[in-house]
């Protein structure tokens, strides 16, 4: 997406889809997902649903600014399941998000064109059931200062309308506030313009 302050993921994961190509069975699931820990539990759990499966195939892609990706074909050809997967990822432009699909073989081979297809059609499938929904990239600022700049940095944060993520308040002042991504290096700098504050960010 052109707009930096925020990203495309799924609302809620799609439930079951099923393709069918020449007897073999495809059964496609999407998923939203948070970290790399969630995939595994989501793999194990269709493992256990689909016992006759012969092939179970993902992609997932997590992040907004830097992103992380993975495809896998699971005894598949190369590149024949996990990456055509992967593309659906891309082609609707989603991120944070886990496809998941499940062969049962028919009988007859398909060849690389037919597993291309029919994998992308899954995932396609997949992504069509599911629910999509714009979020917002947010980045915490943390501002440590002294008590006499209080109510300078208090001004920035009225200002700015940034939301107070936490507050530790000892020998001098930790607060952490939350802003969106196109205004937090410009936040930033105002924090750092006053003398005796220092303030970084970082991406959540």
């Amino acid at each position: 997406m052109d707009n930096p302050d925020t990203y495309r993921t799924l609302a809620r994961p799609s439930g079951q889809i099923l393709f069918k190509e020449k007897k073999s069975k495809f059964f496609g699931y999407a998923f939203p997902i948070a970290n790399k820990e969630d995939v595994k539990p989501i793999i194990e759990g269709l493992r256990k649903k689909h016992q006759s499966a012969n092939h179970l195939c993902f992609a997932w892609q997590l992040g907004v600014s830097q992103i992380n990706f993975r495809a896998n074909d699971d005894g598949e050809p190369n590149n024949s399941a996990g990456m055509p997967i992967y593309g659906q990822i891309q082609s609707f432009e989603l991120t944070n998000v886990l496809i998941v699909v499940v062969r049962i073989f028919g009988g007859t081979k398909l060849g690389i064109r037919g597993l291309i297809s029919a994998y992308r059609n899954a995932a396609q499938l997949a992504l069509e059931a599911s629910k999509i929904k714009v979020k917002t990239v947010t980045i915490d600022i943390e501002v440590t200062f002294g008590y006499a700049n209080m109510d300078k940095v208090m001004r920035i944060i009225k200002q700015n309308q940034l939301k107070i993520v936490s507050q530790n308040l000892a020998m001098d002042c930790v607060l952490t506030v939350s802003t969106i991504k196109s205004k937090a290096k410009p936040i930033t700098l105002k924090f750092n313009g006053l003398k005796g504050v220092v303030a970084k960010s970082c991406e959540v």
